[in-house]
C-alpha cells in the first residue's frame, strides 16, 4: 500500500520508545510525515483510525501514537474511528479489547459509506459484506482479530467460533476460598467464558543433525555493530548487607571503533539462565535434542495472513542455542499464548483454569497472578503439569530475547578505552505464584560472570583471584541524542541521581574535569548533583570503594578540585536524633535549595538533569520543581506546570528514567 495514494480506510497501531520517541521501526514514516515542506491537504484523502500503546509511569505517555496522529490531522487525514490509548501500567487490554470490539463496526460503516460515495448502494454493499466469511458480530468476543484473517469459508467452526460455552462448573473445596494461579473462584469458576481465537499455527520445526556452527551473536542485532569486549575490573558498590547489591563493571574498548558520549547508553547481548533452557528442554522431552540443528520454516498452508520467518530466529542453529540467546524464556505470557496452550493440556481442570486466565472474565485473575506475579513459561509449565506444548508454539508466541541498555557511568577523554556501568542485581523473591526466586536475566548472568573477579565478603578484589579473567561480553551502540552535558560549558547544571541514577553522572563528571585540566582558560559553569540512598554506610555509591591499592572515592575528588561545585545528600532508612528530621529523598533537599534551583533554571538558564526510578523519584523532583517554580516566580500551579513543559520542551529538563 502507499499512504500517499491510499483510499481504504488504514489502521495505525504505534509503540512509544526512549522519552516519548516512536519505536524504531517507525522512524522513518515520522521522519518523512514530518517534513514541514507538506501541505496541509497531503493527506486529505486518508480515513484512518489509531491505536496507541504506552505506559503512564512516564511522561511522554504514548507520544509515539500522539505525535502521528497529531501529524496525520495537520495534514488533513480524517479520522474513521476514535483514537485509542493503551496503558501498560494499568493493563493495555482495559482499552486494547473494547478498542478492537468497536474496531469493526466503524470499519463496516467506513466500507459503505465509500462504496455510497462511489454509486453503490447500501443494500448491494450489505449483501457484498454478509456474502464474506462471518466474521460474527452478534458474539460478543474479546478480541476478534482472529476472525477477520480467517479467509477459508471451508474452516471448521471450532476454529472460528470464539465464544466458548463450558458447562463444567469448579466447586471451590472449603479449604480453597481464595482464588491463585491454578484455582478460581465463583463467579469467574462458575461463568461462560468468552475466550480469544486460537491463533493458527505457522511454524514448523526440522531437527537435523549436530554438526556445524552456531551463528555469531553480531547477527542477532538489527542494526549497528556488535563488540565482544573483556570485563577488566567488577567492584562491588554496596555492603553485604545492603538491601540491593550494587555492582560497577569496568570494558575494556580499546581495540575496538566503540565510541561514547558520557550519558549515552549501551545494550549488552544477555543469555537466559543455562539452568532454565536445561529445565525448559527438560520439560519439553527434548533434552537430547539440544545440540542438534534446527531449521524453522514457515508452514505450508497456514491460515496465519502474513506469515513469516521470525526475524530473531537464525535460519540454522542449534535449539539450545535458540533457547539461550534468542527468545525470552522470562516473558510474561499474553493472553494468545494462553489460549494456544489451552489445546496442548489433557488434564480438564487444567484445560479450565487456562482459558479462566486468558479469558474476558479472568482478565482480574490474569492480572494479579500472571502480569503482576511476573509468572513466565516455565512457572505455567509446573503449575500445569499436564500442559505439553510444542517447541513451534515457543517459538511463535515467545517474543525476542532483547538485549539490556545500561547508561555510561564514564567518560572516554577522561578514561580512553574504557567504559564503564553500574547496575543493581534485579531479585525476583518467590511468591505463592512462582515459588522460586530469580535474579534478573542479565545482572544475574553478569554477576555470575564476574565472581571471580569479587571478593565474597569485602569491597576489595583477592589479588589471587580471578584478575586475569578474561570473560568477554557484546554490546553494542545506543546513543541518546539528547541526554548530554550542555553543549556550552559555562553553563551550570544540576544533576538528580539517587542510587544507581548517579551512574550517568560520574560520567558527566570525569569528562568535566578533564576539560577543565585541558582548557584551563574556558570558563565553567557551577555544577550541582542531588544524590540519595538508604543507608549512609551501606549503599552510599561512589563514596569510598577499595579496588586494590586504587580508591574509588570519585565524589570526594570531584569536589576537592572543583569538578562539582555542591553535593547534596539524603539517606532515607538512617535514623536521626536531630531536633529537625534531615530530608529523607532527594525530592526533599530540592526543596531546600528552591531559590538556586530557580537561579539556575530561569535566571541562568541552565540545564536540571534527572535519573533514576520514575514513579517513586523522578515524579516527586518533578513536583517539587513545580512547586519551586510557582513559589519563586508568584504564579500559580498550573503556570508552573507550563513552565516545567517549556524547560522539556527545549531540552533544558532531561530525564533517563525506568520503572
Amino acid at each position: 500500500y502507499n499512504l500517499e495514494t491510499e483510499k481504504d480506510p488504514v489502521v495505525i497501531v504505534i509503540s512509544t520508545t526512549g522519552t516519548g520517541d516512536p519505536p524504531d521501526t517507525a522512524r522513518k514514516f515520522v521522519k518523512k510525515i514530518q517534513d514541514t515542506t507538506l501541505p496541509p491537504h497531503h493527506f486529505a484523502h486518508l480515513q484512518y483510525g489509531l491505536l496507541g500503546l504506552g505506559d503512564s509511569e512516564y511522561t511522554f505517555f504514548c507520544n509515539g501514537g500522539k505525535t502521528v496522529d497529531r501529524r496525520l490531522q495537520e495534514l488533513g487525514a480524517q479520522h474513521f474511528y476514535d483514537t485509542g490509548l493503551a496503558d501498560d501500567c494499568v493493563g493495555l487490554e482495559l482499552v486494547v479489547d473494547p478498542w478492537i470490539d468497536g474496531l469493526w463496526l466503524a470499519l463496516k460503516e467506513a466500507f459503505l459509506l465509500q462504496k455510497e460515495k462511489e454509486g453503490m448502494s447500501s443494500d448491494a454493499v450489505s449483501s457484498s459484506l454478509s456474502a464474506a466469511p462471518r466474521v460474527g458480530y452478534e458474539l460478543n468476543l474479546s478480541s476478534e482479530v482472529q476472525n477477520l484473517k480467517l479467509e477459508d469459508g471451508r474452516v471448521r467452526s471450532s476454529d472460528v467460533l470464539t465464544q466458548k460455552l463450558i458447562d463444567i462448573h469448579l466447586v471451590a473445596s472449603a479449604g480453597d476460598t481464595e482464588p491463585s494461579l491454578v484455582h478460581s473462584v465463583p463467579p469467574v469458576s462458575q461463568s461462560a467464558l468468552n475466550i480469544p481465537a486460537l491463533p493458527p499455527e505457522y511454524i514448523e520445526v526440522q531437527f537435523q543433525d549436530t554438526h556445524g556452527e552456531n551463528p555469531h551473536l553480531s547477527s542477532l542485532i538489527s542494526e549497528g555493530q556488535a563488540f565482544e569486549v573483556p570485563v577488566t575490573k567488577a567492584v562491588q558498590l554496596t555492603r553485604e548487607d545492603a538491601i540491593k547489591t550494587t555492582l560497577l563493571l569496568e570494558l575494556d574498548i580499546a581495540d575496538t571503533v566503540f565510541d561514547y558520549q558520557p550519558g549515552d547508553a549501551f545494550c549488552v547481548l544477555c543469555p537466559n539462565n543455562v539452568n532454565e533452557v536445561e529445565e525448559l528442554l527438560h520439560i519439553l522431552g527434548l533434552s537430547e535434542k539440544g545440540e542438534y540443528f534446527v531449521c524453522v520454516k514457515v508452514k505450508q498452508g497456514t491460515k496465519k495472513k502474513g506469515a513469516a520467518h521470525p526475524q530473531h530466529i537464525p535460519e540454522r542453529s542449534t535449539l539450545k542455542f535458540i533457547l539461550t540467546w534468542c527468545l525470552e524464556i522470562r516473558a510474561i505470557p499474553k493472553k494468545a499464548f494462553l489460549r494456544a496452550l489451552v489445546e496442548c493440556t489433557s488434564d480438564a481442570v487444567e484445560k479450565r483454569r487456562l482459558q479462566e486466565l486468558c479469558s474476558r472474565q479472568g482478565a482480574s485473575d490474569y492480572t494479579c497472578f500472571i502480569r503482576d506475579s511476573n509468572v513466565c513459561l516455565l512457572d505455567l509449565l509446573h503449575a500445569f503439569p499436564s500442559c505439553k506444548p510444542s517447541l513451534n508454539l515457543l517459538i511463535e508466541h515467545l517474543p525476542k530475547l532483547q538485549a539490556r541498555s545500561y547508561s555510561a557511568s564514564s567518560s572516554n577523554l577522561y578514561q580512553p578505552g574504557k567504559l564503564w556501568f553500574v547496575f543493581n542485581i534485579v531479585e525476583f523473591p518467590a511468591c505463592p505464584a512462582r515459588p522460586v526466586s530469580r535474579k534478573g536475566v542479565c545482572t544475574g548472568w553478569l554477576a555470575e560472570l564476574v565472581a571471580p573477579l569479587l571478593h565474597p565478603n569485602k569491597n576489595t578484589l583477592d589479588t589471587k583471584g580471578g584478575c586475569s579473567s578474561t570473560e568477554k561480553i557484546s554490546i553494542f551502540a545506543r546513543p541518546n541524542n539528547t541526554f548530554h552535558l550542555p553543549a556550552d560549558p559555562s553553563v551550570p547544571f544540576m544533576m538528580v541521581g539517587p542510587g544507581t541514577g548517579i551512574s550517568p553522572f560520574i560520567g558527566f563528571l570525569q569528562h568535566r574535569q578533564k576539560l577543565r585540566e585541558e582548557h584551563t582558560d574556558w570558563e565553567f559553569g557551577e555544577t550541582w548533583l542531588f544524590f540519595g540512598c538508604r543507608h549512609q554506610d551501606r549503599d552510599y555509591l561512589f563514596k569510598q570503594v577499595h579496588y586494590l591499592t586504587f580508591i574509588l572515592d570519585e565524589l570526594k575528588c570531584f569536589l576537592e578540585n572543583g569538578t562539582l561545585t555542591y553535593l547534596k545528600v539524603c539517606f532515607s532508612r538512617d535514623s536521626s536524633t536531630a531536633e529537625v528530621a534531615p530530608p529523607k529523598y532527594v525530592q526533599d533537599v530540592i526543596r531546600l535549595y528552591a531559590k538556586e534551583v530557580a537561579r539556575v533554571l530561569l535566571k541562568e538558564r541552565g540545564y536540571f538533569y534527572v535519573c533514576g526510578d520514575k514513579k517513586h523519584m523522578a515524579d516527586g523532583v518533578s513536583d517539587a520543581i513545580v512547586d519551586i517554580l510557582s513559589m519563586e516566580m508568584e504564579v500559580d500551579k498550573l503556570e508552573a506546570m507550563k513552565i516545567l513543559a517549556m524547560l522539556r520542551e527545549a531540552k533544558r529538563y532531561l530525564q533517563d528514567v525506568w520503572s
